[in-house]
């Protein structure tokens, strides 16, 4: 606890000073100016016995909504007077540094007895577990003589979600989901997929595997089986977490705009059906939660992807595939978002994506580096703009090619601006699915 003088005690003080000017022609006048700082004195000792102690404050922090990233926050400051005197309070909350935010102080009245609050809005600036520190007090009697300093151990770690916002803004998508889904029940594609779906009689060109032999021999006469597309697939959403994903643009890095498309398409994916699978990776595994649905499904995987952080080395990315190969067994749609290194060499990421696609469907989804690409349409205007245009369109035509070679295997793949990937990847998952193609 400490302590210092009031606005008012300041003002009167320098008042005083007006006696120095008598007290040019007739020194008895200093007597007066000393009477006047010993009356000040005297105020001030009073007011600050009046003040009450630290512990006579109670102060507590409410968050009216749950943090995300990016996205304003209301928080409360409530504190309990117990003394016997109004009080004025000057709070200042030590919270996390953040773009979005500069720290103000905040001023509320409390009156003797009762408590009083104040509201301020907060925007944080990264996903993961956030560490809140301590809430600094001044406060102050109304006389505004004397003012005491304390502070309040309020640390606490509090989570920030990805942005929800963004993922209400691609609501338009469920609905789109839904109906496809009921254009799926209406035409029932039959002959393909792996779900049972009914018995008849064989016809030239069926599948011998697809026999049904106990109800042949029943029947005297060869029967096949039907199968229908299955409704529920495994969609397994791998996420970069190396150091390419680090960049950041308009305040976010490419990482969080990764998990608030992976979090839009997890809502739209179990909203139509499918089971929703997350991998996360850096130079080992981070997040790896198996596939499942439903609303239990949905909150474990927010809660996994707000934790998901970037790293300074390069992502093994081999490791990634192996492990992924090693979880799903059977064929599925994997959605991988990441960022593709400048070399001469073949990147890491497009070998290990190749050896996906022997098993599973692939959504391949690159960060475009906007700048670049702006950059290699221009027209040069000198010889040193000529040689930054031909680089640039060099790195494009390179990226282009390397993303052509997946696609000749059998890939999506897509190369889009980091603010443009949510509307890419929901508008390419629904396609596959309108396609059935998993």
């Amino acid at each position: 606890m400490g302590g210092g003088a009031g606005h008012r005690l300041f003002v009167l003080a320098l008042a005083g000073l007006a006696w120095i000017i008598p007290a040019l022609w007739n020194p008895t006048f200093l007597y007066g100016l000393l009477v006047w700082d010993a009356l000040l004195a005297a105020a001030y000792a009073i007011d600050w016995l009046r003040l009450p102690r630290p512990q006579q404050l109670r102060i507590r922090r409410q968050w009216q909504t749950p943090l995300s990233i990016g996205a304003p926050c209301q928080l409360s400051l409530v504190v309990e007077n117990d003394s016997t005197v109004d009080l004025r309070i000057v709070a200042t909350d030590d919270l996390p540094v953040s773009r979005w935010h500069t720290p103000q102080p905040l001023a509320l009245l409390a009156p003797a007895g009762q408590s009083a609050s104040v509201s301020c809005s907060y925007t944080p600036s990264q996903r993961g577990d956030l560490a809140v520190g301590q809430v600094y007090l001044r406060y102050r009697t109304a006389f505004d003589m004397a003012e005491k300093w304390a502070k309040v151990d309020l640390r606490q770690t509090v989570r920030v979600y990805p942005n929800f916002e963004h993922a209400r803004k691609h609501a338009v998508y469920l609905a789109r989901s839904r109906q496809i889904e009921m254009q799926m029940r209406m035409i029932r594609m039959r002959g393909i997929g792996s779900n049972f779906e009914s018995l008849r009689d064989y016809l030239e060109g069926d599948e011998l595997r697809n026999v049904c032999w106990t109800a042949s021999a029943r029947r005297g006469k060869l029967v096949t089986k039907t199968y229908q597309v299955e409704r529920s697939q495994a969609v397994w959403l791998v996420l970069d977490c190396g150091r390419l994903m680090r960049a950041r643009t308009e305040g976010y890095s490419k990482l969080d705009r990764a998990v608030d498309a992976a979090l839009c398409l997890t809502q739209l994916a179990l909203y139509s059906g499918d089971r929703v699978a997350l991998l996360s990776y850096g130079r080992g595994i981070n997040q790896r939660v198996m596939p499942g649905r439903g609303a239990t499904q949905l909150r474990y995987l927010v809660e996994q992807l707000a934790v998901v952080r970037e790293e300074a080395p390069e992502a093994d990315h081999t490791r990634a595939a192996a492990t992924l190969m090693s979880l799903q067994k059977r064929r599925g749609l994997v959605i991988w978002i990441t960022d593709l290194a400048e070399s001469a060499m073949t990147p890491e990421v497009i070998q290990a994506a190749g050896h996906l696609l022997s098993r599973h469907l692939l959504l391949f989804l690159v960060m475009e580096h906007t700048e670049i690409k702006r950059r290699a349409a221009d027209i040069p205007a000198s010889a040193e703009d000529m040689y930054e245009v031909v680089a640039a369109q060099e790195v494009v035509y390179r990226r282009e090619l390397l993303l052509g070679r997946l696609r000749e295997r059998g890939a999506f793949c897509l190369e889009v601006a980091p603010a443009q990937l949510s509307a890419a990847i929901l508008n390419q998952y629904l396609s596959i699915k309108e396609r059935n193609l998993v």
